[in-house]
């Protein structure tokens, strides 16, 4: 893949056969000689969900039912409400962590 300049512009980006082969040319190339970023546009992916990876933890029983009780409470399921604590707790740390 040769990369080509128009009038000293940016590098056209090459066509790839595969994902596979884009994505290792992503990952040896910068995309500022490639995408004018200045005219990018935001742009918001609402159906967009995160990728989650399944784990299995152990829990204390007792802390294991104080949480389907506080998941009761709330009507909502009790792994959803564990997911909530987790991410509310690590935004607390991590903005301790950037204002020290």
């Amino acid at each position: 893949m040769k990369e080509r300049y128009i009038n000293n512009m940016k590098a056209i980006r090459p066509k790839f056969r595969s994902e596979a082969q884009e994505r290792e040319f992503w990952g040896k190339h910068d995309s500022v000689d490639y995408v004018d970023w200045k005219k990018a546009k935001k742009v918001t992916l609402s159906k967009l969900k995160p990728s989650s990876k399944t784990i299995s933890i152990r829990l204390p029983e007792i802390v294991l039912e104080e949480l389907k009780m506080l998941a009761n409470k709330r009507d909502v399921p009790y792994q959803s409400l564990l997911k909530i604590f987790l991410a509310e707790k690590i935004g607390e740390e991590l903005r301790k962590k950037s204002a020290a």
